[in-house]
């Protein structure tokens, strides 16, 4: 194994922006993850947070299993990200928040009863909240990393699809023959996500994933930090200048708490490749595309 990846630290409160954004190219040109720090989201709420992510997954199945996912909200007790990999990865059960900006998105979201887990839903809220600020400021800087204008992001962002989701590894997987993982290998297919742990390791990346074979490095945590990964949409949008490199989270024995906030344009906007990442040499390797067709494309698959 080879030893942990030195992933730089982005201070989100940074008064040199240029310097902030110039790190982040760095990272997502080499590696496509990085640590962010100082993203106003405190330490007591991310407690909370996962307090009340516990409570939840320590439930029996059958009132969990009321909350089953439809409209890509609720519950999932198994999922498997990589249908065509030999191990039986996945070993996992997750629970999925989407918008609140808007009252159609919000409706569509399902929340466990009060009498059970009464402040589990402002908990979530006041989270989602705070965290899709943080994004916000985040890609503004990733913006000036591809030289575009620092608001060129907001545009994306006036409708925004992102979600949130809360993710149980239990600490014993069972016996099998095959090889188990809380997650298999696989790269998220948005734009950017946000990811936060209890602090039990697993998390591996593997920066060259056309090599065999494959090397895996641990990505450590870090307290107070954000574990930030570039997903397949900015590697389309950026002509693969920027890497959406992949990952895979391996039982440690232990059981594992994390909640990722992946953020996604909205459904009106075309993704096409940034006049800054395409030349005559390096010509554009994917066709535009809706944002909306992209994402429903996505996660249908």
């Amino acid at each position: 194994m080879a030893e942990a990846p030195k992933l730089p630290v982005i201070d989100l409160s940074a008064s040199d922006r240029i310097s902030s954004a110039n790190s982040i190219r760095q990272a997502c040109i080499e590696c496509g993850f990085f640590y962010l720090v100082n993203h106003g989201v405190d330490q007591e709420l991310l407690a909370q947070v996962f307090e009340e992510s516990s409570k939840f997954f320590s439930l029996p199945l059958e009132d969990k299993s009321k909350l089953a996912r439809k409209h890509h909200r609720g519950y999932t007790s198994l999922e498997n990200l990589n249908p065509k990999s030999r191990s039986t990865g996945n070993s996992k059960e997750t629970f999925y928040i989407g918008p609140f900006e808007d009252v159609t998105q919000s409706n569509l979201n399902q929340w466990p009863s009060e009498d059970i887990l009464p402040s589990w839903r402002p908990t979530m809220e006041s989270y989602y909240r705070k965290i899709h600020s943080a994004g916000k400021r985040l890609i503004s800087l990733i913006a000036l990393a591809l030289n575009l204008d620092e608001d060129f992001f907001e545009k994306v962002d006036t409708r925004p699809t992102p979600f949130l989701r809360l993710l149980h590894y239990p600490g014993q997987l069972g016996s099998s023959d095959q090889e188990m993982y809380g997650a298999s290998s696989h790269s998220d297919f948005g734009m950017v996500t946000l990811l936060v742990s209890n602090g039990v390791p697993g998390l591996q990346v593997c920066r060259e994933k056309s090599k065999q074979p494959q090397v895996w490095e641990d990505v450590l945590h870090k307290d107070g930090a954000f574990i930030i990964n570039i997903g397949n949409l900015i590697e389309r949008w950026t002509n693969c200048l920027f890497r959406s490199t992949l990952h895979r989270v391996r039982p440690e024995g232990q059981e594992r708490f994390s909640v990722a906030f992946f953020l996604d344009p909205n459904e009106d906007f075309m993704v096409e490749c940034l006049a800054s990442c395409c030349s005559e040499s390096s010509p554009p390797r994917f066709p535009p595309i809706r944002g909306g067709d992209y994402l429903k494309e996505h996660m249908a698959s």
